[in-house]
């Protein structure tokens, strides 16, 4: 079972650095680095323009840039422990990930490229699990393995440890919330090592030495979604990050697969509600494969490229950029409305975006909003 990737993507040394600098820099996020690497043509040429870009959105100063020195000691660092930092497009780069519209420009990825680079499917839940639930989480991926799935959770306590610890050597990967060598929960530290030891793989878009604060775990189960073809939640109660994956699925066009648990048991709400909202409620791995078959075998094209065609220079003049600021609030707004709304070109109308976020004015989100900080 495998999936076809248009492998067309293969950096340099030179442009590696250049995009680790780019994307390690401040307010610099996958997002951002998207529209700069679309806007400059090169990262290179983007990390010139960042400090004029910076202080034109309204910055004080400009913003801190990776060094040439740091970006090769975090290389360095991580062929030390044995990781590689791929791009979409490159071999082990999980291919669906490079799909999502906030895929890491570079990919910290440990263990076996050939895990990396077949079907996935996600399993998440609770970690305070009943029995049932980490059985019947065993159970599924233990049988998803046997159809040729490798299964990826987030090294979580509960359920994603035991879907984990049954498909380490059948293909298995760990998406990190921190730094390759920081790992969480810190008794996981072995898992992850069996895991590795036994040809499977981890992921992080962290650098080495972060370790992950509350707000990093959401950035890392749109990670685990963004891996797969559908995420399936074994237990989750109300409010439970397990949900959050589920959110990322849908916004990913991932499907979602909830297990029914009973309505007496709070560890069920969260997965009940799935349901009730429209999940695939599931009891077998066969419910599983047969809502992903019919869309495997796809090709998949990477979203993020270096190519010099795509450049292009519209700066702002005149009022553009007071009419788009004009428009923005800290209440999300479509990039689609400000074009239509001030009546400029998209490409002044991204530009002006990029100043202010590069200023740490704008944050984007999904779907292609944008609000002000």
């Amino acid at each position: 079972m495998s999936i076809q990737q248009d492998d067309t993507l293969k950096l340099t040394d030179a442009q590696r650095i250049d995009w680790l600098r780019l994307i390690r820099s401040e307010n610099v996020g996958p997002r951002t680095f998207r529209s700069l690497l679309n806007h400059f043509g090169s990262a290179r040429d983007a990390l010139e323009r960042l400090p004029e870009f910076a202080l034109r959105g309204g910055a004080g100063r400009p913003g801190r840039i990776c060094t040439v020195d740091d970006a090769e000691r975090e290389i360095a660092a991580g062929f030390r422990l044995g990781v590689a930092l791929l791009a979409p497009g490159e071999t082990g780069y999980p291919p669906r990930l490079a799909l999502i519209d906030d895929a890491p420009p570079l990919l910290g990825v440990r263990g076996s490229y050939d895990v990396e680079m077949r079907p996935m499917i996600g399993i998440v839940g609770s970690r305070n699990a009943s029995g049932a639930g980490l059985k019947f989480a065993q159970m599924l991926a233990s049988d998803l393995a046997e159809q040729g799935f490798v299964i990826a959770s987030g090294l979580a306590r509960g359920v994603d440890a035991a879907a984990h610890r049954v498909t380490c050597k059948t293909g298995t990967v760990a998406v990190l919330a921190g730094g390759h060598d920081r790992i969480y929960p810190p008794e996981h530290d072995e898992l992850l090592a069996s895991i590795i030891d036994a040809g499977s793989g981890a992921i992080s878009e962290m650098p080495l030495g972060h370790s992950p604060r509350a707000r990093d775990f959401p950035r890392r189960n749109r990670l685990i979604s963004g891996v797969a073809f559908g995420v399936v939640i074994v237990e989750a109660a109300h409010r439970s990050g397990s949900l959050i994956t589920a959110r990322f699925a849908n916004e990913q066009g991932r499907e979602v697969f909830a297990v029914p648990g009973s309505p007496l048991d709070p560890r069920a709400a969260g997965t009940n509600d799935l349901i009730k909202q429209g999940a695939t409620l599931i009891t077998s791995a066969a419910d599983i494969v047969d809502a992903v078959r019919p869309i495997m075998g796809r090709p998949v094209e990477p979203l993020l490229s270096e190519d010099a065609d795509d450049f292009v220079d519209d700066e702002p003049h005149g009022g553009d950029r007071a009419q788009v600021i004009n428009l923005l609030s800290p209440a999300p707004v479509s990039i689609d409305d400000l074009i239509r709304l001030t009546g400029v070109t998209p490409a002044v109308v991204r530009t002006v975006l990029l100043e202010l976020e590069l200023a740490g004015r704008l944050e984007r989100h999904g779907g292609g909003m944008v609000s002000l900080i």
